[in-house]
């Protein structure tokens, strides 16, 4: 019931105190909580995934849950959230399997998911087809980044389950076909973990070492019978994609049956219809290869057989029209007559030409003999004997010529720097001097314009010193603290005050203190300002 007005409160008239129990806030929560989980327990909840951002730092998982009318907070929990299936996506439509509770921290209710699932195959497959277009687009499926599958590998790694029947049939066919040697990586192929195993399998493989203890599988097969899509849907994640790409060893998948499809296939560098279509794919028939081996080698056989017949005709072909000996020869025995007649008219021109040849040398050495180039010398320095002291005196005599006009050359020099030097320097003394006066003169002209700065100072120092006013008959009274007193009220009767006068200080003793302000004479007209004391200056020295 509202009222208008206030009404007076009466102890008299208070109600009696109620018999219900009084309830914290912790314990309403806890009660509301306690009665939902009651209630629901275990529900399914269909509805589009609103909300999500990812985990959280402590790795759980905060979103809502939306339909046309209404909305609920969802929480699934880190440990929960590791065994899903598949990861929720803004804007997908789920079945949550969980429990309702409630938020005691914000008083407000919401499911705790257990399980997760996509609300059909039509939402599976338009989740495949959004992450396929996605790992197109990064290039993830790209043919120029498919390797060839080897001819005839040595070590063959298959990543299945160890259990069932793919495992068996791709170890006989490979026994069929051709043994080889297998390396059988253990994994789920359905389940919780299973794309982490698959995934993990093939970075194993492709991390092992060519030559250690373990071989290297020169290719990689990852099986799986055939299932539906949610069976099939570990070999769609991810992990699985990245790790098939990222793969530097050739990989086969063999997933499902023929009509069956996933993103490994697509990013695999082959795909088989069947496990074992994959074994088939990875060696050739023993037998079909002995078989062309042996055709081969009957053809090699032939065609050598073929090749030495027909050499061997040709060759007797050959030989018929060889011609014989004495034709061969004939040509050259006739040339070699032909040069030994030429040989002794030659041989008697060589010697003469010869002969003449050490005859001029003898001549020559004849004319070099110490005994003919003594005499020849001894003939040149008699011809020039007298030379040398001739040419001595002439040298001397042109030396002494160029000696005195070095001479006078320097001697001119010297004295023309002197006279430059000289006119330098007197330039220099006139612009010293020059200098001297402008120094003298500025000097002088600061000298004065700081005195008149410190006239106008002083000057002002005196008309705003205190003392100055003292001069003029006022005096400063302060109190016993030594504080100016400004105002009557800071005194009182009987008080001690000190009077600073112009000329010294003096004690006083304060009268009954007026407030009232005294009155001015009558005939004195407007207040007059006192007269300035003859001995202040103007502020601007005038």
């Amino acid at each position: 019931m509202r009222y208008n007005r206030p009404m007076a409160y009466d102890d008299s008239k208070t109600p009696p105190a109620s018999n219900v129990p009084e309830l914290t806030v912790s314990e309403l929560s806890g009660r509301i909580r306690g009665t939902l989980e009651d209630a629901f327990g275990y529900i399914r909840l269909r509805g589009e995934v609103s909300g999500y951002r990812g985990p959280h730092s402590s790795g759980h998982v905060y979103f809502s849950l939306k339909d046309v009318n209404a909305r609920i907070d969802a929480v699934i929990w880190r440990t929960t959230f590791s065994r899903l299936k598949f990861k929720p996506a803004d804007g997908m439509e789920v079945i949550a399997t969980g429990r309702v509770s409630a938020f005691p921290g914000k008083s407000s209710y919401q499911i705790v998911i257990e399980n997760l699932e996509p609300a059909g195959a039509g939402a599976l497959m338009a989740l495949l087809a959004e992450r396929r277009k996605k790992f197109e687009a990064e290039g993830l499926f790209a043919a120029e980044h498919k390797l060839k599958i080897p001819f005839l590998p040595g070590v063959i790694g298959v990543v299945t389950s160890p259990t069932g029947a793919v495992v068996r049939d791709i170890l006989h066919r490979l026994n069929d076909r051709f043994p080889r040697r297998v390396l059988v990586w253990p994994v789920r192929v359905q389940g919780e973990t299973s794309a982490r195993e698959v995934a993990d399998a093939i970075r194993g493989f492709n991390a092992l070492e060519p030559g250690g203890p373990v071989p290297r599988p020169d290719v990689l097969i990852v099986a799986r019978g055939g299932g539906s899509v949610e069976d099939l849907w570990s070999f769609n994640e991810e992990e699985v994609v990245r790790a098939a790409y990222d793969s530097r060893i050739p990989l086969i998948s063999a997933i499902g049956h023929e009509t069956d499809w996933t993103l490994l296939d697509l990013a695999a560098d082959m795909r088989a219809p069947t496990p074992t279509g994959a074994a088939e794919f990875a060696v050739p028939v023993r037998s079909e290869l002995v078989s062309s081996l042996h055709s081969l080698v009957l053809r090699r056989e032939n065609a050598w057989t073929r090749e030495h017949r027909r050499r061997v005709k040709d060759l007797s072909a050959l030989v018929r029209v060889l011609p014989t000996a004495d034709t061969l020869f004939a040509g050259q025995r006739q040339t070699l007559d032909f040069l030994a007649a030429q040989m002794l008219p030659a041989l008697r021109f060589t010697v003469a030409r010869a002969e003449k040849h050490l005859h001029d040398v003898q001549n020559r050495l004849a004319a070099q003999s110490p005994r003919a180039r003594l005499a020849a010398m001894r003939a040149r320095f008699s011809a020039v004997a007298g030379r040398p002291q001739a040419a001595a005196r002439r040298n001397l005599t042109l030396a002494g010529n160029e000696v005195r006009q070095w001479n006078e050359r320097l001697i001119a020099a010297r004295r023309s720097l002197i006279r430059q030097h000289k006119e330098k320097l007197a330039r220099q003394a006139d612009g010293l001097g020059a200098l001297s006066r402008r120094l003298t003169d500025a000097f002088t002209h600061s000298v004065q314009r700081r005195d008149q700065r410190l006239n106008a100072v002083s000057q002002l120092f005196a008309s705003m010193n205190y003392k100055a006013v003292l001069r003029r008959g006022y005096a400063l009274v302060r109190d016993t603290a030594g504080q100016p007193v400004s105002s009557v009220s800071r005194v009182k009767g009987g008080a001690e005050v000190q009077v600073e006068v112009s000329d010294g200080v003096f004690a006083a003793v304060v009268a009954t203190p007026s407030t009232a302000r005294p009155a001015m004479p009558a005939d004195s007209g407007a207040r007059r300002k006192p007269p300035r004391p003859s001995g202040q200056g103007d502020l601007f020295g005038s």
